[in-house]
């Protein structure tokens, strides 16, 4: 027998009702605020990630399915959105259209790394991004998007924010972190001491514990943003009073990746055994220069599914049960089968959810089938039901059983 590769996972039929839900409230809330969907190659050129994600991230170093294609090409499995849907602006001229540019995507995405509760190998994330608009505003509407997201999934959340500044004020904050790493560097993993030397913002991110003893006490950015910086900052935290968004401060967010730039965000579910960031994102205006295109401001965030899904769980939101066929139609013999299968496809068109026997049951075996599927009705197409023209409408719930005619049972299903 073949395995399921580690890391992955079977959306089994039972289950797949809980990630429709999640979509579509994710679809609706995107409809909400005016976003449309983009859709990208699920892989892309090597380059793409190196230049985009940036070289120094454990994304790039460590976590990217990588390989050469029979062109002797390096491809990547992309490992997160927002770089494909950057080269796809550029690429098609998108900064040519109405700006801002706000789209949404659905994707899965793929990362080598250690398979855990709510992380996979290959997972799926929902995405916003929006390009060309640069206020204060565009930020606090993205960060307004993903609260409105998580709350109509029934989420208890809160938001984190910080700026992590521009490369004009990040020179000097780099710079301070050197200054006060360099005496720590022993205790320092390998990692971030190749950090210190290509990136030293990226050690504030770094996750082992000997580290992050290191880190609690390093200079904070917002005490090195410059005035355009700090007065953008201001003006987020102003809008997210104004929009009844509730936040805290936390100097600590860098986010993983390379290209942010100013404001970054996390949402931290705050249910009891639900610990765990659920979203997250910021603003990252350098992104399409670096990958070739003219200067354009962006903001956006994305959220994993699978652990909106694990959260949800943990939190005992309860999602909606997908609906249940409205009529089975249990036929006794050969022509009472193909009667009940002509009649279920008349009421299909109709829009009546139903369903007819593919296994050439037994007319008690069908009820059970008919029981566990949950429909509200069985009709029965006997020898007599045939030769009168009539179904035998059997309400499971009541018990009750009226005969209908073939050509009313439409009508009586639709009122």
């Amino acid at each position: 027998m073949i395995n399921i590769p580690k890391g992955t996972k079977d959306v089994l039929p039972q289950d797949s009702y809980k990630w429709q839900y999640v979509e579509s409230v994710a679809r609706e809330v995107a409809t909400l605020f005016n976003l449309k969907e983009i859709r990208t190659p699920t892989f892309e050129h090597t380059e793409l990630f190196n230049r985009g994600v940036g070289e120094t991230t454990d994304v790039v170093t460590k976590e990217m399915y990588t390989f050469k294609d029979k062109g002797d090409r390096s491809i990547t499995l992309k490992p997160e959105g927002t770089a494909g849907v950057g080269r796809s602006y550029i690429e098609n001229g998108l900064g040519n259209g109405a700006l801002p540019a706000k789209m949404y995507y659905l994707i899965p995405a793929f990362r080598y790394e250690r398979p855990q509760a709510g992380r996979l190998r290959e997972f799926h994330q929902f995405g916003v991004e929006v390009y060309g608009a640069s206020s204060a505003q565009t930020d606090a509407e993205t960060i307004l998007i993903a609260d409105t997201l998580l709350k109509k999934l029934g989420l208890q959340i809160k938001l984190y924010i910080n700026s992590i500044g521009c490369p004009t004020c990040r020179a000097a904050y780099n710079q301070a972190l050197k200054d006060y790493f360099h005496p720590h560097l022993g205790a320092l993993c390998g990692d971030c001491r190749t950090r210190f030397e290509k990136n030293p913002l990226r050690l504030l991110d770094c996750k082992e514990e000997g580290c992050k003893a290191v880190n609690k006490d390093a200079p904070k950015i917002l005490d090195y943003l410059c005035e355009d910086c700090a007065a953008h900052f201001e003006e987020v935290k102003s809008c997210l009073a104004l929009a009844g968004v509730d936040y805290e401060i936390d100097p600590r967010i860098v986010r993983g990746l390379d290209y942010y730039t100013r404001t970054v965000f996390e949402f931290v579910s705050t249910s009891i055994g639900a610990q765990g960031t659920v979203c997250g994102g910021g603003r990252y205006d350098g992104l399409i220069e670096q990958l070739g295109g003219k200067p354009t401001p962006a903001v956006g965030f994305a959220a994993g599914i699978e652990r909106l899904l694990m959260v949800m769980e943990q939190s005992g939101v309860v999602i909606p049960e997908p609906i249940k066929p409205t009529v089975y139609l249990a036929g006794m013999d050969g022509d009472c089968r193909k009667k009940a299968f002509e009649l279920a496809t008349i009421l299909r068109n109709h829009g009546v959810i139903a369903e007819v026997d593919l296994m050439e049951r037994s007319l008690k075996a069908q009820f059970k089938y008919a029981d566990k599927l949950g429909a509200k009705y069985v009709a029965v197409i006997g020898g007599n039901e045939l030769e009168e023209g009539r179904a035998n409408v059997k309400s499971m719930e009541t018990g009750e059983s009226v005969p209908v005619a073939f050509g009313e049972i439409v009508e009586y299903f639709l009122n």
